[in-house]
């Protein structure tokens, strides 16, 4: 289901802070983000109140914090930009989180934070504030890598866990610098899987973890961490209520797997490439399959083929007839898939990862009904719109 900002009253909104442009609540408990001052930063001890069902699995809150915590930056991103040709550029910043990936220096943020930066600076702790260089920013996946001349010693690189195993009411801890207040622990459960959002550049971002974990402005780029003490995410946006910028406990953060595999491009190349099929799809179900005598037991059924992708020249076929099964909406009639490269799918979000680990131009076996009669195509990949 998509959660484009356009079809919502109370849309989402990315989490970075903005200043100069902007006026902040509580500007003046943080110090005006303006052309001549700088952010003051403000330690915050934690004493969050765990819920009973997260103890005795897992790593504690406090554990969480004193392992992971020194491994959470402050990110500045400063641009000067001015409104109209007639008007005198002023100097902006945006204020967001980031964690150190490796000992080389590497961390991880939001593109958003640092959009059109002139100058990153990344803060560890206190008033440390370092240059940073941008490695690479990716706004499809609205990810970037960042690069900081430390001591390897100074470094404490967070350890990356697997989205693909997450699960709704799995304990979640995310760890940022929501209006500047640094290194602040949340606590909260994963609320759902499997959502939208929209990238900087309009298009869509999949298997988006939910989180009702305080997420507020400055959290942009901070890690969403499990109970064993891994990342398994970076915070990005926040839906808000009518009128609120402020957190109303549904946060959204990108998937580590999709982060591990971008970051990887990053780093190798300054760049990263999407492999793009250009289908939706929605997974086969029992009843479906019993109503109407359905030939495959799993797999996903064809919902949309993009006009011009992959799948379109490869000769792939939505459903054409729409029928409502158990208050579902269904495209049925069209292609059903079973396997990509011998490996069976019976999730989006599993054929997301398998066409993912591709580049634009390799080429993919994908097995497939065709009405009663099983096909095995193989589909050149495109490059992903707007990459």
């Amino acid at each position: 289901m998509s959660l484009g900002r356009s079809a919502r009253a109370a849309g989402l909104v990315a989490v970075a802070v903005l200043g100069g442009a902007l006026s902040l609540v509580g500007a003046a408990a943080l110090g005006k983000l303006g052309a001549s001052t700088t952010v003051q930063q403000v330690v915050t001890e934690t004493t969050a109140t765990v819920p009973a069902s997260f103890r005795g699995t897992g790593m504690s809150a406090e554990d969480i914090y004193r392992e992971d915590g020194p491994g959470v930056v402050q990110i500045t991103a400063t641009s000067v930009a001015a409104s109209d040709p007639f008007s005198t550029p002023q100097q902006t910043q945006s204020l967001g989180s980031g964690f150190v990936l490796d000992k080389g220096g590497h961390i991880i943020t939001n593109y958003h934070v640092i959009e059109n930066a002139e100058r990153v600076q990344v803060s560890f702790s206190g008033q440390d504030e370092i240059a940073a260089q941008v490695v690479g920013e990716d706004r499809s996946t609205d990810l970037a890598v960042l690069k900081v001349d430390a001591h390897a010693r100074a470094l404490n690189p967070l350890p990356l866990g697997a989205s693909s195993t997450v699960s709704v009411g799995d304990a979640v801890f995310a760890i940022g610098n929501p209006f500047g207040l640094t290194r602040t622990l949340t606590t909260g459960v994963v609320s759902a899987v499997q959502r939208q959002i929209i990238a900087p550049n309009s298009v869509p971002i999949e298997n988006i973890i939910q989180t009702d974990a305080a997420i507020n402005h400055g959290n942009s780029g901070g890690p969403l961490i499990d109970r064993y003490g891994k990342v398994i995410g970076v915070t990005s946006q926040i839906e808000t209520g009518s009128g609120s910028q402020g957190n109303v406990g549904i946060g959204f953060a990108i998937p580590v797997d999709t982060v591990r595999s971008v970051a990887a491009q990053i780093i190798s190349s300054g760049r990263a490439q999407h492999a793009f099929l250009g289908v939706t799809s929605l997974p086969l179900t029992s009843s479906l399959v019993r109503l109407f005598h359905l030939p495959a037991h799993q797999g996903l059924l064809i919902q949309r083929v993009q006009a011009g992708s992959a799948a379109a020249k490869a000769g792939m076929k939505a459903g054409p007839t729409r029928v409502i099964v158990e208050g579902e909406s269904y495209q049925i009639g069209g292609d059903i898939l079973v396997k990509v490269d011998g490996q069976p799918v019976t999730t989006p979000s599993q054929l997301y990862t398998l066409v993912n680990a591709h580049k634009p131009g390799d080429k993919i076996r994908i097995e497939l009904y065709h009405g009663s009669k099983r096909k095995t195509l193989t589909v050149k990949l495109g490059a992903r719109p707007g990459t």
